[in-house]
C-alpha cells in the first residue's frame, strides 16, 4: 500500500450528524479511489486496539468511548500520495486551527469529535486498513 492507500474512517458523530453524503463527495472530489468501504460499530474492545497508540494519553478513555459510540465508516482510500494528500483534504485534528473548505473545519464539531480519521504514515496506512479489512475486502 505504500504510497497510493490510505485508511479513513467517518467517525460516529459525523455520522450521527448525517454528513456520510458529504464527506464521501469531498474525498471524491479530492481524487480519491475507494477501494474498500464499510458501515460498522467499533466495540470498546476493538476501539481500544485501534487506538492503543494512545493509550497513556489523557484522553484515551474518552476516545474510546466515543469511537464506540455509534457506528463509523471504514474505508481504504486510493490516490498517488494518498496519506498527505488525505491530510490536507480533511484539514487540522483541532476544527478550529483547520483550513477553511476542509472536512474537519466543515464538519467536526470539537477536537474530540473532528468527524474523520486518517492515517499519518504510510505504515500505519497499511496497519489501520488490515485491522478493518480482509485483503479480499480491498479492490
Amino acid at each position: 500500500m505504500a504510497g497510493n492507500r490510505t485508511f479513513t474512517m467517518i467517525k460516529p458523530g459525523a455520522v450521527r450528524n448525517g454528513h456520510i453524503g458529504a464527506i464521501l463527495a469531498h474525498i471524491n472530489k479530492g481524487g480519491f479511489k475507494i477501494v474498500a468501504m464499510k458501515y460498522t460499530q467499533l466495540s470498546k474492545e476493538k476501539a481500544g486496539e485501534f487506538y492503543a497508540v494512545h493509550k497513556e494519553r489523557p484522553f484515551y478513555g474518552e476516545l474510546v468511548d466515543f469511537m464506540s459510540s455509534g457506528p463509523i465508516i471504514a474505508a481504504v482510500l486510493e490516490k498517488a500520495n494518498a496519506v498527505e494528500d488525505f491530510r490536507t483534504l480533511i484539514g487540522a485534528t483541532n476544527p478550529a486551527e483547520a483550513a477553511e473548505g476542509t472536512v474537519r473545519k466543515l464538519y467536526a464539531t470539537s477536537i474530540g469529535e473532528n468527524a474523520v480519521h486518517g492515517s499519518d504514515s504510510d505504515e500505519n496506512a497499511n496497519i489501520e486498513a488490515n485491522f478493518h479489512f480482509a485483503g479480499t475486502e480491498m479492490y
